[in-house]
């Protein structure tokens, strides 16, 4: 190994040789200088939160300095975002109304984990969306991650669709549209005229069911009655002695 590194050394002049063409070169650097690939190397998952999130949700409400009576009551608004050892390193609610939601008090015990965390509970929240045909989302987190990801302050149109249940004045308010909200409505109430149709169709025909029950119940009626005259005539016959008339 010597002898071949001072051949190398003779032919170079003590230079170190030029990099062969077509070979690159690889930089080994050590982990602790590279924290955000380790981040990224973590494999978050979001869930709903369940009652045995509770004892973990409020410690993070309470680092967050969050009152949790109100957020305990609304526990299966919250989707909670785990690591690899199923520990709860953050979350935050999804308050539905009609057609939009409130994404809200956002807590992360760890801060330094949040920007990896978000994008889990992002996804999440995207397919509930998507499941509930939300039309529009609506926030009052300050973290940019969400400026980045669409949402914009709130106008004065939006503010007109926005839930009678949130406080508008508030301030601080950013939104995303998610669907066509005019578009939405028209369905919505097509559906509801399909509805209504379809229920009065179904009464229709109820009623008609019970008319039809009415007349056999009535027509066996009859043929009871009829049997029995039948037979009291008969046994009548029979007691005086009479003989019964040939058919």
């Amino acid at each position: 190994m010597r002898w071949n590194r001072l051949k190398s050394e003779l032919k170079t002049g003590g230079k170190t040789p030029p990099l062969q063409a077509g070979r690159k070169m690889r930089w080994k650097f050590p982990a602790r200088f590279l924290p955000c690939a380790l981040m990224s190397s973590f494999k978050f998952q979001a869930r709903r939160a369940t009652v045995d999130d509770l004892p973990r949700l409020k410690e993070l409400w309470a680092l967050m300095r969050i009152p949790d009576p109100d957020l305990e009551r609304q526990l299966t608004d919250f989707q909670v975002v785990t690591d690899e050892a199923g520990i709860v390193v953050g979350c935050v609610a999804l308050q539905m109304n009609l057609r939009h939601a409130r994404i809200h008090s956002e807590a992360f015990e760890d801060f330094s984990l949040a920007d990896y965390a978000r994008p889990v509970l992002w996804a999440r929240i995207q397919t509930i969306a998507t499941n509930h045909g939300l039309a529009r989302l609506w926030t009052q987190e300050q973290s940019p991650f969400w400026s980045r990801n669409g949402f914009q302050p709130a106008a004065e149109e939006a503010f007109e669709k926005m839930p009678s249940a949130w406080d508008r004045f508030s301030p601080g308010w950013l939104t995303i549209k998610l669907k066509d909200e005019e578009v939405m409505a028209s369905l919505d109430k097509e559906f509801a005229l399909f509805v209504e149709s379809e229920k009065q169709q179904r009464g229709q025909l109820l009623d008609q069911a019970k008319i039809v029950k009415t007349v056999i119940i009535a027509g066996l009626i009859l043929i009871v009655l009829a049997l029995g005259v039948a037979a009291i005539w008969i046994l009548i016959r029979q007691r005086s002695g009479g003989s019964l008339p040939p058919p």
